[in-house]
């Protein structure tokens, strides 16, 4: 099973109905547990802006497909679990971004999508995807093997917003970036996370 089935499996939406959670709550879920600090479901709720059922809910589905463990100590990943949150750092890496003349929000996360070039139009879809996961927007560039351009209008993004993205990523031809925007850093998150997701999703089924 791809890595984004696993996630779908968890948040219910391949059932048609409109899920309490995503995909993007999955990963982030994933990626806290996997931090080694004991994350409680309390803090959980708060990290993932849920409400403590619907925690209850993302562990249990999260349990139900082998990803976690239980002991007194707490919840932890099984070796299931952390090879899924190591194969997602792989796949898309991703992290706090500044904002700058590209962006289109004061909070805003960035994540790459290795090799995903060809599956994006003109980014209109990565926007979308990022607004109904309740960020402001999205901002999709594409490394086209000389620098990084906005698709659609193919000209060069500004020098600091390149930078930055250089430094962190050190994109290749053919990467996208995605950068989820918003007044909240989780929405910006979670916003970046859902039209990656989508992304790869689309990847995979081409």
């Amino acid at each position: 099973m791809n890595p984004v089935e696993t996630l779908r499996r968890i948040s219910g939406s391949s059932s048609g109905r409109l899920p309490s959670f995503t995909e993007a709550h999955a990963l982030k879920a994933l990626e806290l547990i996997g931090g080694g600090a004991g994350i409680g479901r309390q803090q959980l709720s708060r990290e993932l802006g849920l409400g403590e059922g619907t925690v209850r809910t993302l562990l249990s589905r999260m349990n139900a497909v082998g990803l976690l463990e239980t002991s007194r100590s707490g919840t932890t990943l099984t070796l299931r679990g952390r090879g899924l949150l190591k194969r997602f750092g792989e796949l898309i890496p991703a992290g706090e971004f500044p904002e700058t003349d590209s962006t289109v929000g004061p909070r805003n996360y960035a994540i790459l999508v290795r090799g995903a070039g060809d599956s994006v139009n003109k980014g209109i879809e990565q926007r979308d995807e990022a607004l109904i996961a309740g960020a402001d927007g999205a901002t999709t560039l594409i490394h086209d093997g000389d620098g990084l351009v906005m698709p659609g209008v193919e000209v060069e993004v500004d020098s600091t917003t390149a930078k930055h993205i250089i430094d962190a990523f050190k994109p290749c031809r053919g990467d996208v970036v995605i950068i989820g925007s918003a007044r909240d850093s989780l929405d910006a998150e979670i916003g970046a996370k859902s039209a990656a997701l989508k992304l790869l999703e689309r990847m995979h089924d081409s």
